[in-house]
């Protein structure tokens, strides 16, 4: 998996399909007529996620970029209309759903989007996916702490480690969607101790720490004066460091989505005025950018690109703060 080189020259740019070929080859060929949906669309989405089989991660990966990139387009209602019980047409429906629904902040109709999602689970019981969309479904309807619980063990309990999973809980329990910051820390301390290190979750706690670190600026004052010292010791350093040391090794991570987590991590180096150690991140980056965390503050590329100038410099021996 070509995830890793010493090359940093390459342009930053934002690809929503990170470096999974296949899908970007799908992306490029989808029909941009807006609402209208092609027999062709249908056939490129259908083939590339029956090609995934149960590669749980990667099916996860492209099932969220293509809902993203198609959630205006009729591809998942003609797909649904032409094969009503196939697992992979309820699963792409229900997640196009779930994506209008997190965009605009209600679902039109969460019963239907959780029944498709009961017989995905039903047609297809190993799979963790229509689970996943279930815990994006309760960020939105606000389902009690129970009921997700319910629905966190059946997704973890299919695929233990699905990335895609702790980050739909991680957004259920955050302060901004209803939850707070302790439920964030007892989630994160839970789970932190069991990830192994590489897992397609591991990113977990650190994607909870720059969502912390975001806040504090957000709320400006003192707050977002002294927001950096988050970064300075305790469990946080702890995992920055570790992951500073690991993540960006040729071939240590190996999950669809690597490349987002490396992006968090280059930003939570830079936040933390470390940016001569992010330089090895943007490295194995390559210039793929991901829209957050980079666009918190201003247009994604451009912060990106600030900060791999620092990284730059802070390798050659100059500025290397945030």
């Amino acid at each position: 998996m070509p995830l890793f080189s010493s090359r940093t020259s390459r342009r930053p740019r934002i690809v929503p399909a990170l470096d999974d070929a296949e899908l970007a080859r799908v992306l490029g060929r989808l029909s941009k007529r807006g609402g209208s949906a092609r027999t062709a669309d249908v056939t490129l989405v259908a083939s590339l996620l029956e090609e995934t089989g149960d590669d749980w991660d990667r099916l996860g990966h492209r099932v969220s970029v293509l809902a993203e990139a198609t959630a205006e387009a009729e591809i998942a209602a003609a797909w649904l209309g032409r094969e009503p019980r196939n697992p992979d047409a309820l699963l792409f429906h229900a997640w196009v759903e779930l994506a209008r629904g997190l965009r605009d902040g209600v679902l039109e109709d969460a019963g239907q989007v959780v029944s498709r999602c009961y017989l995905a689970a039903e047609l297809r019981p190993e799979d963790p996916l229509p689970w996943v969309v279930l815990l994006g479904v309760a960020r939105i309807e606000r389902y009690g702490q129970n009921d997700v619980n319910a629905v966190w063990r059946e997704a973890t309990g299919r695929d233990r480690w699905h990335r895609e999973a702790y980050l739909q809980m991680l957004a259920y329990l955050s302060p901004e969607e209803g939850g707070s910051s302790a439920a964030v820390l007892d989630f994160v301390d839970v789970v932190r101790t069991r990830i192994p290190a590489n897992a397609p979750c591991a990113a977990v706690e650190l994607t909870a720490a720059v969502r912390q670190y975001q806040g504090l600026l957000a709320q400006g004052g003192v707050r977002a004066m002294t927001a950096g010292q988050l970064w300075e010791g305790g469990q946080i350093a702890a995992a920055l460091e570790q992951a500073a040391g690991l993540w960006a090794k040729p071939g240590f991570f190996q999950h669809a989505a690597a490349q987002a987590d490396l992006n968090v991590l280059a930003y939570a180096l830079c936040a933390a005025g470390r940016a001569a150690d992010a330089h090895p991140v943007f490295q194995a980056l390559e210039g793929m950018a991901t829209p957050w965390p980079w666009n918190v503050d201003g247009p994604a590329l451009q912060r990106f690109e600030q900060h791999l100038a620092k990284a730059e410099r802070g390798r050659q021996g100059g500025f290397g703060g945030a």
